[in-house]
């Protein structure tokens, strides 16, 4: 008796493996074994910038906040721990968003906080 290498499945899990490598370049697109590796290795990067995207954001919040405080005459870790000491639970992105968009808020904010 034959053996039966199931076809169908072989052919929709390349299909699949190759709908993922497309928009690659040259034979990344479309040669099975070199498909694989850089899918492979993309899903990798994907995983892994995930959170580097979380922390490259607070960085920027941190950096937006800070320069948004110099001003005023005050560190950025004295603004946050000055937030702490008066119970202001506002989180970085939303003190990011205030300094940008809502600078007379946010000079608000660090005047409550000053005092």
């Amino acid at each position: 008796m034959p053996r039966s290498k199931n076809k169908v499945a072989s052919h929709r899990r390349r299909k699949k493996l190759l709908a993922k490598a497309k928009g690659y370049w040259g034979a990344r697109k479309n040669v099975l074994t070199v498909a694989k590796t850089h899918v492979e290795k993309g899903l990798v990067h994907a995983y892994r910038d995930r959170k580097l995207k979380k922390r490259n954001y607070r960085n920027l919040w941190v950096v937006r906040i800070n320069a948004a405080i110099r001003p005023f005459g005050i560190s950025y870790s004295k603004f946050i721990n000055a937030l702490k000491v008066k119970g202001v639970v506002i989180n970085r992105k939303i003190l990011a968003q205030l300094s940008t968009e809502h600078p007379n808020a946010f000079a608000e904010l660090v005047n409550f906080v000053q005092k």
